[in-house]
């Protein structure tokens, strides 16, 4: 793409900034974000029009408390019973929710927390998304991870006893394509039990190939469901185009992955729809696919660097906490992961209620594993951060405090036969 010049500049050229406010000013420059480009595959599928009907007719303002009570009474929640508890009116009843969801983790993954740790291995990128700290605008550090840098990273990683990572890059094919990313894959395989993805979509036959180089399961986190927000929020690059995007985790069941994680990012538009549409894509999804494992988590924003673009519209923790609550008793058997946005005090707290995975040791710069887990000064060039984090835990304190909470830490829950 045309813009892949300037994300290593230390500064924008007078007609790059003239683009950049001309598309921020005029939706007319940008192209469709609803329109596929030459090369991204479409499937055919009814799962997106099944959410976004749900989503676009849900009203919460006509939930009462008489619906929140009745759906706390109800043995299986229904998808009405789950819109009431995701409405204003159930903000009352918090913590008979929050008795429900633990009672529903109780039943379906016992006292277990789950551990893992993200590593980045690039951070350029082709998208312009005003609230992301790796847009293609941002002028930060980038870097991007050789080979042998990507084994010492993931070497320091497994030394700490970590057996689950998720690997991640910015969305640029030009500097992290396909063939790069399945190498990183060859290389956890050596050293981890587990191996996520969390990258730019890729067609059925890309996602195929990342699986055979050893990934497991693939994130891809939709932002927000709203079609007209994603539209002012992404105004450049391959993430503009929202319906490819929406079916990438079906392209990576149908590659053969074994698991899909869903995500909204809380707080760029209007919170309890983007929450219902999450768990809409998983209902879904999980009645073509019964196989596939599935998992949800609600991230809310973080700061970014040189960030002045973005308003997030606020999700209170009580808030957060009453949607994973209702994530956890509309969809009992699904994975919930909480990330190093939220506090320890809080993740301490709803990993003993709805969630089920969290991560330890997290980093969201590049190639600065090293420095962070064993205190060594380093002469490595490192890239910046996607966001700033709250909760910076080692994986040794994290297991301690888990296992002080009474819940049971697992690095690895899967055998390879």
């Amino acid at each position: 793409m045309e813009n892949r010049f300037f994300v290593d500049s230390e500064y924008l050229s007078p007609e790059t900034l003239a683009k950049k406010h001309r598309l921020e000013a005029d939706p007319s420059f940008r192209m469709n974000h609803m329109e596929y480009l030459p090369g991204m595959e479409v499937i055919e599928s009814d799962v997106c029009e099944n959410v976004m009907a749900q989503m676009n007719s849900y009203d919460y303002s006509k939930y009462t408390s008489a619906d929140v009570k009745a759906a706390l009474e109800h043995d299986t929640c229904s998808l009405e019973d789950f819109k009431a508890l995701l409405s204003p009116a159930a903000e009352p009843f918090l913590e008979q929710m929050a008795q429900r969801a633990r009672l529903e983790t109780g039943k379906h993954f016992g006292n277990t927390v789950y551990l893992f740790t993200p590593l980045y291995i690039a951070n350029y990128c082709e998208n312009y998304c005003v609230y992301c700290g790796f847009n293609c605008y941002n002028h930060i550090k980038r870097m991007k991870l050789s080979m042998e840098q990507i084994e010492k990273e993931m070497n320091v990683i497994a030394d700490s006893g970590m057996e689950e990572i998720l690997i991640l890059t910015g969305e640029s094919r030009g500097k992290s394509d396909v063939k790069y990313i399945g190498e990183a894959c060859k290389l956890a395989r050596k050293y981890f039990r587990m191996v996520g993805l969390e990258i730019y979509p890729v067609n059925t036959d890309e996602y195929k190939y990342l699986h055979e180089c050893g990934a497991d399961y693939v994130t891809v986190f939709q932002e927000t469901y709203d079609t007209d927000k994603y539209e002012q929020l992404h105004l450049l690059g391959h993430k503009r185009v929202w319906p490819y995007r929406f079916d990438a985790q079906e392209r990576a069941l149908r590659g053969g992955m074994r698991g899909v994680a869903f995500s909204a990012l809380l707080g760029l538009s209007d919170f309890r729809k983007d929450a219902l549409a999450s768990a809409l894509h998983v209902y879904y999804l999980q009645r073509k696919y019964p196989h596939a494992e599935m998992s949800l988590s609600c991230p809310r924003l973080r700061p970014i660097i040189n960030n002045d673009k973005i308003n997030p519209l606020d999700v209170h923790e009580k808030q957060l906490c009453q949607v994973l609550c209702a994530y956890r008793i509309f969809l009992p058997f699904v994975g919930i992961t909480v990330s190093s946005r939220e506090s320890s005090e809080f993740r301490n707290g709803i990993v003993k209620i709805a969630a089920t995975k969290v991560s330890a040791g997290v980093s969201t710069g590049i190639g600065d594993h090293e420095s962070k887990y064993t205190g060594k000064e380093t002469d490595e060039v490192q890239g910046d951060e996607q966001f700033e984090i709250d909760d910076d835990r080692s994986l040794d304190k994290m297991y301690q405090d888990m296992a002080e909470e009474g819940l049971q830490p697992v690095l690895n829950d899967y055998i390879y036969v």
